[in-house]
């Protein structure tokens, strides 16, 4: 169903209080460079090596909350996918809905966790 051939990269989605302060935390302190630094549309993205993306939303998350990880996908099909995950027991969160420039459905692991995929809009949500 998601087999590693199927994702283009995995992000890790943080909700934070304060985007130019996150900004300066991680550009400044930590040295990464943002690939997407736009602060008045509410986001920020750095990518790291081996596809991994930080992605920076303006929210806010319960305290002790884990940020959510997101797989991108790679051929898209991103309705067939959540259909198949509900087939199969699993709690969607949210319907297939827009994301900045694409698609997205979060749903919960076994343990509560938040996860979600991914699809460029470019790509077909029906496979």
């Amino acid at each position: 169903m998601l087999s590693a051939s199927k994702i283009t990269n995995l992000a890790v989605v943080f909700l934070v209080g304060d985007l130019n302060r996150t900004l300066a935390f991680y550009s400044g302190t930590l040295g990464l460079a943002f690939e997407v630094d736009d602060v008045a549309a509410g986001h920020l993205l750095a990518r790291l090596p081996g596809n991994v993306e930080l992605v920076f939303f303006q929210g806010e998350a319960p305290r002790g909350g884990s940020p959510q990880i997101v797989f991108g996908l790679a051929e898209g099909g991103i309705e067939s996918l959540a259909e198949a995950l509900a087939a199969r027991g699993v709690e969607l969160v949210t319907p297939v809905s827009e994301a900045p420039g694409g698609w997205s459905v979060e749903f919960r692991d076994p343990d509560g966790h938040l996860l979600s995929l991914y699809q460029d809009g470019a790509l077909p949500k029906r496979r």
